[in-house]
């Protein structure tokens, strides 16, 4: 194949087709087309701590494909993982019915307490890690 004549080129060790452009051959390199994902809370936490201290881990799986896939499992286990905890909580709590109809500020405030304290818990067993 003559290279100065030819528009593209092949290297036959990785496989990779080459066009001309001006002088320089660049690769044709392109990324798999990735379903759509509406981020949530979690999945958007997820995809900042990846890119600023996990630069290789997100380069990777985003190279892969598999980044919008990866995100979805950690917004879902996130999201169950939280309304479990949640759960576990408020059962250990002195939370009634009775204290949400006679004390509604004290009700709300530890139900925000309580939910804190469970998305710490996913940070450090999902998100962060």
């Amino acid at each position: 194949m003559n290279n100065e004549l030819s528009k593209t080129k092949n290297d036959e060790k990785t496989s990779i087709e080459y066009h001309l452009e001006g002088n320089y051959y660049i690769p044709n390199l392109a990324m798999h087309k990735q379903e759509k994902l509406v981020s949530n809370k979690y999945g958007r936490i997820r995809l900042k701590y990846l890119k600023e201290h996990k630069k290789a881990d997100y380069t990777v799986i985003l190279m892969d494909g598999t980044l919008n896939a990866h995100l979805k499992e950690i917004q879902e286990t996130a999201d169950n993982r939280v309304q479990q905890i949640i759960s576990e909580l408020k059962s250990k709590s002195d939370l009634t019915e009775h204290i949400k109809n006679t004390d509604m500020l004290y009700w709300v405030g530890t139900m925000n307490s309580i939910k804190v304290q469970a998305e710490e818990i996913v940070f450090s067993e999902l998100i962060y890690v």
